[in-house]
């Protein structure tokens, strides 16, 4: 359950209780999954809770809409204050914030004429987990990025990542892995991919992937540790002699790899570049940082 009788949710101007807050079942999003939403995590620190990297969520929540000719009319410092606000009057601090903006009534096939914005929160553990995937490479591939804004977080592009972690499941596996419609190596269900091999760190580019908050922080940790990474089109058969590898995104955060399929990663976790990053990623979105307005 994500909320009860006294769960707050803001919508469109106003905080209300999630009870009692209604939708209309005409909506385009409802319908035909045309909404945009982001995930993000909310932290308890020393000097009290931090959203990490809400600014830039929220920003992509705008280009998202944006591309896609959903209307945007929100601004990204008052849905930062919103957040922390939303926070406070369900008190929670260790969070995941859910931002979605939503269709109004529409059951033609038009760009919606207005939108409504709602933000709610709950507690929630790591998405997958804390013990280390045994993924199965999925039946499914990411769309084609002339079929759809690939880039943008849409709510229907996700039924695509239901189909292909639910198959993982029914099979006995943990999370699935995606190729891209070219056959290469692309992305998790809703994390990204980095993988090791002889002391450097692998990606797969941009272009057929979400390009995740997460991994543009993975790829800064490394900078600053000094660890070397390569982006570019890979094969599974890179992936199978790899000597690790792991997921990221803010829902599953850093997390380690076991195996795909019949191939397990001959490398031991806790000596992996994969575990220094998660290392450092824990670290780094517990630490306290200069406030983003004068109320947060």
């Amino acid at each position: 359950m994500y909320y009860n009788n006294k769960t707050v949710i803001y919508r469109d101007g106003k905080f209300v209780k999630a009870s009692e807050s209604t939708t209309d079942l005409y909506s385009q999003t409802m319908h035909y999954g045309y909404g945009v939403f982001e995930g993000i995590r909310a932290y308890a620190t020393d000097n009290g809770t931090r959203v990490f990297k809400s600014k830039a969520h929220y920003e992509r929540l705008k280009k998202s809409s944006e591309l896609v000719n959903i209307p945007f009319d929100f601004d990204v410092q008052e849905l930062v204050d919103v957040t922390y606000e939303l926070l406070e009057r369900n008190n929670l601090t260790d969070a995941y914030v859910r931002p979605l903006v939503f269709c109004d009534p529409n059951m033609s096939l038009s760009r919606p004429k207005k939108v409504s914005i709602m933000l709610c929160a709950w507690e929630w553990g790591a998405y997958l987990g804390d013990k280390q995937l045994r993924l199965s490479v999925s039946s499914f591939c990411r769309p084609h990025p002339r079929s759809i804004k690939i880039e943008a977080k849409v709510c229907g592009h996700y039924v695509n990542s239901i189909l292909a972690t639910n198959e993982a499941k029914d099979k006995g596996f943990d999370e699935a892995l995606l190729l891209d419609s070219d056959g290469y190596l692309a992305e998790g269900p809703g994390a990204n991919l980095f993988f090791e091999k002889d002391g450097v760190l692998y990606t797969p580019q941009l272009g057929n992937i979400l390009p995740g908050i997460t991994r543009a922080t993975v790829l800064e940790l490394a900078e600053e540790l000094g660890l070397k990474v390569k982006q570019g089109l890979y094969t599974l058969k890179d992936l199978e002699v790899a000597d690790s590898a792991f997921y990221c995104g803010t829902a599953a955060e850093v997390i380690g790899i076991e195996s795909v399929d019949a191939v397990t990663f001959p490398k031991a976790w806790q000596d992996t570049l994969g575990k220094q990053l998660q290392d450092a990623y824990s670290k780094l979105v517990r630490t306290s940082e200069p406030t983003l307005s004068p109320t947060h």
